[in-house]
C-alpha cells in the first residue's frame, strides 16, 4: 500500500434493494476517481439490482455481501469497517432500512456497521422509493429520528419514479451525492 492510499478517505458505501441500486455503480466510480478509498456493503436486495463484481471492479476493494460472515484483520466486518470509516454514506436507502436504523435493528452487515459507526463519523443517507411510501408518516418519523441524531438526508429527488408514478422519492442526482460526500470529507477543492 503506497502512502497515498494510506492517507486516502474512506468511504463506508451501503447498496441496498431499490431500483436506483444500479446508480451507486456510478458514485463507486465518482468517489473512487476523486481519491477515496470506498468499501461497499451491498445487502441481499440490493444484490438484486447490482452485482459485488461491478461494485468491486469499479472501486478495487472486496464489497462486503450478506451471505458471507468474515472477519477482516480478526475483527467482525461490520467493526473493521465502522472503526476506520471516515465516513458512511446509503445510497440508495430503502425505507426498511430507515426504519430498521432508526429503531436500532442489526439485522443485516449494514445495520450491524451503522450501528458500530462511532458518532463522530459523517452518515448520510440518500433515499430512493415510491413517492407514496417516503411521505408515509412512519417513514418521515423515523427520519425525523435519524435526523435528530445527526444523520444528514441528501433528497430524495422529484420526477418520474421507476413504479411510473411521478413526485418524489428518485434517488438525488448522483453528482451531486458525490459532491456532498467529498465535501464533508474536505476534498471537494481536489476534484479533476
Amino acid at each position: 500500500m503506497s502512502l497515498k492510499e494510506a492517507a486516502a478517505p474512506r468511504v463506508v458505501l451501503g447498496v441496498t434493494g431499490s431500483i436506483a441500486a444500479f446508480r451507486a455503480a456510478d458514485l463507486a466510480s465518482q468517489l473512487t476517481k476523486a481519491g477515496c478509498v470506498v468499501d461497499t456493503i451491498l445487502t441481499r436486495g440490493g444484490a438484486k439490482f447490482i452485482t459485488p463484481l461491478t461494485l468491486g471492479s469499479l472501486t478495487r476493494q472486496p464489497v462486503v455481501v450478506e451471505e458471507e460472515e468474515s472477519l477482516r484483520e480478526g475483527q467482525p466486518v461490520h467493526i473493521w469497517l465502522a472503526d476506520r470509516a471516515d465516513l458512511v454514506i446509503v445510497a440508495p436507502a430503502t425505507a426498511n432500512l430507515l426504519a430498521a436504523y432508526a429503531q436500532g435493528f442489526a439485522h443485516d452487515e449494514l445495520t450491524c456497521t451503522l450501528l458500530a459507526t462511532p458518532k463522530d463519523i459523517p452518515v448520510l443517507i440518500a433515499p430512493a422509493m415510491n413517492g407514496k411510501m417516503w411521505l408515509h408518516p412512519a417513514v418521515q418519523e423515523n427520519v425525523a429520528t435519524l435526523k435528530a441524531r445527526g444523520v444528514e438526508f441528501i433528497g430524495p429527488d422529484e420526477g418520474l419514479l421507476a413504479c411510473g408514478y411521478e413526485g418524489i422519492g428518485r434517488l438525488w442526482p448522483v453528482e451531486e451525492i458525490a459532491l456532498s460526500v467529498l465535501e464533508h470529507l474536505d476534498v471537494a477543492e481536489d476534484r479533476e
